[in-house]
């Protein structure tokens, strides 16, 4: 009997010891490295901004996370994930014993795991530093790592890294994102009811989740709410105000990209800063960007992007019955054009004038159809669109838009690899003025007046004039005159801010700053360049300003709102532009094939590009009508009637002498 008392108490020993047996073995074991939540450094979300604060896009890897500090986050917070998942939390050493042996007893009656005991510490523990295996060994490094933890972290760093780290479903790590995705909140704008059904997401994300299971969600938060009132956390008109709250929840994309351009090219962006963390590194992007712009450009290039396709539908069907007549006549050498329209794209820039931020930029009509970038990367040539540049050097040379230009056909001779060519320019309405003003040769884009002024003025000394543009690869002969360099749509838009910014050009800008934390790591700064004197940008102003009211940019006109801007459409019809700005703001259009074959032929700046233009500025004018409509008038400027039309002058460019024109008409006569 002895025997049998002694074996019994000897078992039970045994069963009481065995426990802390197999803590102290795997204690000794294994090592423990608590480094990644000591160190806790976790991937975190980037976010776009645009100019107004509103978000356009997270980027973030595997895991989309935004991290907030102990210090941001509401204590009735605390208070509700303390009261649902570990009462105890401030008074137990990491583990709750108590609470271990009643969810033993439990489970042994009910002989199945029907309760569990895990401390928010043991919840950190097995999400960061465990596997999800259920294995006693698992659970007793649990109990260890959580024991170890508590000693080296307070009780606040470890209710700071739970909450940034835990998972509360919808694809959403941490509280912070959550209360963003969820609700659209920031956390200390969180109602109690919505605090309650966040705390209450970690124990089941997906079945608790709000988007999927609403009703589910809001009976888990009730438990929380009423929780707290058990407790006394909470009064009763508190208590009764959350448990009637329904609040609203938002079902987003985990990306929210609305503007995909801008997101692809501030990666580019981050990726010549030489930055390669930003789908990890937690940074806030402030761009320049005004989305409601950015949509109304969108819209914009598309609009003017089907008025061609309907145009082109009725080309083919021209096309078609020239080709039918041909051959009823017999003309077999009759080549009907092949108007193609599976290339036809285009981009539109927008920039605000006097700072060169970049309001709006799109790359395609559509970025789920092609996600290149034609309006940063694409080089295109812009044809009569670069003439501005050529007239501005003369207008600072003293010549006026009342300066008579010499608007006839000329052939010039020139070698190439060893062959004698030549090369017989024209205008594109086939034929020539003779005598032409300054203002009329740009107005209408003629070709030959360019040409021909190009030769007046000096290839060498043109050339030397047009550096301070800073517009590179400018060809070394006269077919600089019909823009045959390549650039993208944003360096035409950089360029044309001589004009539209006074005669000072400025750098482009499209990340406004870049902020890690509470560090500021990018800010943008103003670089400008002093092109010419105030005076004489205007003077081009008001020749771009005709170009749209009576010349080849009418299709760009806006009722109620002055512009300005020049047509372009290169050789064959291959590029059509349009670059023009109102009074604060510039914009710049291009359409083309992408493979660089021809449009159709009466597929030009004004009649594809212009529309875009037009449709932009349209809208803008609804979006903010209080926008500055009509260009100032600098002092310096004189301005004289002239057979009924305005014209202007300055110090610079004075009136022509009446007996100058003679002699320029009796020399071009005799």
């Amino acid at each position: 009997m002895k025997i049998v008392k002694y074996l019994f108490l000897t078992l039970v020993m045994l069963g009481l010891l065995s426990p802390f047996g197999l803590v102290g073995y795997y204690l000794l074991k294994y090592d423990y490295d608590l480094s990644s939540l000591v160190d806790y450094k976790p991937e975190m979300t980037s976010r776009i901004y645009d100019k107004n604060g509103e978000k356009i896009a997270n980027i973030f890897d595997k895991k989309h996370r935004y991290y907030t500090p102990f210090d941001e986050i509401p204590p009735r917070i605390i208070e509700a994930l303390v009261a649902i998942e570990d009462t105890t939390f401030f008074e137990h050493p990491g583990v709750n014993i108590d609470a271990i042996f009643r969810a033993i007893i439990k489970d042994i009656k009910a002989r199945k795991m029907v309760e569990g005991a895990s401390t928010i510490t043991q919840q950190l523990v097995k999400n960061k530093l465990l596997t999800r295996e259920k294995k006693l060994s698992r659970k007793i490094k649990e109990l260890i790592y959580s024991i170890k933890l508590e000693q080296v972290l307070t009780k606040e760093q470890i209710l700071e890294r739970y909450l940034n780290e835990i998972y509360f479903g919808h694809g959403y790590y941490g509280i912070k994102t959550a209360a963003d995705g969820y609700f659209h909140k920031r956390l200390e704008d969180l109602t109690l009811k919505e605090m309650a059904i966040l705390v209450g997401l970690p124990k089941a994300p997906s079945t608790y989740a709000p988007t999927k299971n609403y009703e589910i969600s809001m009976g888990r938060a009730n438990r929380v709410v009423t929780r707290m009132h058990v407790l006394g956390w909470i009064d009763d008109a508190t208590f009764e105000k959350a448990l009637a709250e329904n609040p609203v929840v938002y079902d987003d994309t985990l990306t929210q990209n609305k503007a995909p351009f801008i997101v692809d090219e501030v990666a580019r962006r981050f990726k010549e800063m030489g930055i390669k963390d930003l789908k990890t590194g937690g940074y806030e992007i402030y761009t320049t960007i005004d989305l409601r712009l950015q949509e109304v450009a969108r819209d914009s290039l598309k609009y003017a992007y089907d008025e061609a396709l309907k145009r082109i539908e009725k080309y083919k069907i021209k096309e078609e019955e020239k080709y039918e007549k041909a051959l009823a006549e017999g003309d077999e050498e009759f080549q009907k054009q092949d108007v193609n329209v599976s290339q036809l794209n285009g981009a539109l820039v927008s920039l605000d004038s006097k700072t060169g931020d970049i309001l709006a930029l799109v790359g395609s009509v559509d970025y789920k159809k092609s996600s290149y970038n034609r309006a940063t990367q694409g080089k295109r040539q812009p044809g009569s669109a670069f003439k501005p540049f050529i007239y501005q050097v003369a207008i600072d040379l003293g010549y006026s838009g009342a300066t008579r230009l010499v608007d006839i056909a000329k052939t010039y001779e020139y070698e190439k690899d060893g062959e004698d060519m030549k090369w017989r320019p024209k205008n594109y309405e086939k034929n020539y003025k003779g005598l032409i003003t300054l203002r009329e040769a740009l107005i209408h884009s003629r070709n030959l007046a360019t040409i021909n002024l190009v030769n007046e003025i000096g290839l060498s000394q043109l050339l030397r004039k047009l550096k301070k543009f800073h517009i590179k690869n400018i060809p070394n002969d006269l077919s600089i005159s019909l823009g045959t360099m390549s650039m993208s749509p944003l360096e035409l838009a950089k360029y044309y801010t001589s004009f539209s910014n006074h005669g000072v050009q400025v750098e482009p800008h499209l990340i406004a700053s870049i902020d890690q934390g509470v560090n500021t790591l990018y800010e943008r700064e103003i670089v400008e360049h002093n092109i010419t004197l105030e005076t004489q940008a205007f003077i081009m102003t008001t020749i771009l300003r005709d170009v749209v009211n009576r010349g080849t940019g009418r299709r760009a006109r806006v009722q109620g709102l002055e512009v300005a801007g020049k047509t372009g459409t290169t050789n064959k019809n291959i590029d059509a532009w349009f670059a023009g700005y109102s009074p604060t703001i510039e914009t710049i259009v291009w359409f083309g094939n992408d493979n660089n074959t021809p449009m159709y032929h009466k597929e030009t700046g004004g009649r594809v590009s212009g529309p875009a233009f037009s449709q932009y500025y349209t809208k803008m004018l609804k979006l903010y009508p209080q926008i500055k409509r009509k260009f100032d008038v600098p002092k310096g400027i004189i301005e004289v009637d002239i057979n009924g039309r305005k014209e202007y002058f300055s110090d610079i460019s004075k009136p022509p002498r009446t007996e100058l024109e003679s002699d320029l008409e009796e020399e071009l006569l005799f």
